[in-house]
Order: C-alpha cells, then structure tokens, then sequence
C-alpha cells in the first residue's frame, strides 16, 4: 500500500504543480480511509483550483483517470479532492465546531 501511495502522490506532486499559478502555496494531504483506500486532498490558491479543475472539469478527469489506472493495479481505491486554503479552512472550522 506504501508503495502505491508514494507513487500516487509523486504523480499528483509533479503534474498538479506543472499546471497552476502558484506551486509555492500548494499542500498535499494523504490519508488512508479504510482497507485499500486513500483521501488525496489538494489545497492550493483561489486562483489555482480553476487552473487545476479545468474547462468542464477535463484537466481534473484526466488526473484522476491516470491516479486510477496506477491504484487498480494494486487494488486500491481513492479520492482526490481540491480545494482552495478558504475552503479547507471553512471544513476545519466546521468539524472542530
């Protein structure tokens, strides 16, 4: 599971920062959920989570589509989500709260 984790999270390291504005402000969190089972989660600038999301959601689909064909091979399954720093702020408030 390790080793397809690291894998993931190099992939979505280096192309995710190829494709915004602001690399600088960018925070990767992993999480394992469950048996075979990882949480992406990607903050990054306003600005950067149009960039990422694409027209019609397509750059995002496209990512997840190549995190998917590397989890299948190991069985695993996952989510990615992205969010600006606002929003993952608004989500810890309300989970603390």
């Amino acid at each position: 599971m390790q080793t397809v984790t690291n894998q993931l999270r190099a992939f979505l390291q280096y192309y995710a920062l190829q494709l915004i504005e602001h690399p600088d402000q960018a925070q990767l969190r992993v999480a394992e959920v469950g048996p075979n089972r990882l949480r992406f989660r990607l903050i990054l600038a306003s600005s950067d989570v149009a960039l990422l999301i694409g027209r019609n959601g397509f750059t995002a689909s496209a990512i997840r589509s190549v995190m998917k064909a590397a989890a299948d091979r190991e069985n695993v399954q996952f989510t990615l989500q992205i969010h600006s720093h606002e929003e993952e702020a608004e989500r810890a408030a309300r989970e603390d709260g």
